[in-house]
């Protein structure tokens, strides 16, 4: 992780300017920002810990926990928004036990609301690993989280 980190910082110069830039790809090839890896940018960029917490925090990308194997995706858009996508992402966070940014004790969810993915005729919008779905109800997204933890199973079963 240390030589990791230590190559990001070096491509990108270790000064307080390029913390985003390091951030970033910190969390691409790593999947999220894990305290070791801040603690890391830190001592190289020569920022305090808590200033590298506060711009993480700050933006909704960074993401502080590892991501679940299924990124579970919900759109709040306008258009999404007037056709039931609360309701939707209401029954998500019954069916997975989680709140939009979280991940399920078992890593395999991740729920994550964003304001549009640009899909709004096809409104509401649930995208499940890159894939979309349209006109989502609470019921059809209930059963395809049920039919994604099924084809989990089975892989795990062999």
């Amino acid at each position: 992780m240390e030589s990791d980190v230590d190559s990001i910082v070096d491509r990108f110069g270790a000064k307080p300017t390029a913390l985003i830039a390091i951030l970033q790809e910190v969390q691409k090839q790593h999947g999220y920002l894990s305290e070791e890896a801040l603690r890391r940018v830190a001592q190289r960029v020569g920022i305090e810990l808590a200033q590298i917490y506060g711009v993480a925090t700050y933006y909704r990308s960074f993401r502080l926990s590892p991501p679940g194997r299924h990124s579970v995706v919900v759109c709040m858009g306008t258009a999404c928004h007037v056709r039931q996508a609360p309701r939707v992402l209401d029954a998500l966070k019954q069916e997975l036990g989680i709140e939009p940014g979280q991940t399920t004790r078992d890593g395999l969810f991740s729920l994550q609301s964003v304001n549009c993915l640009g899909a709004c005729a096809l409104g509401p919008i649930v995208v499940i690993d890159d894939k979309y779905y349209a006109k989502m109800t609470p019921l059809k997204a209930r059963k395809l989280i049920q039919q994604c933890r099924k084809r989990a199973e089975k892989e795990v079963r062999g």
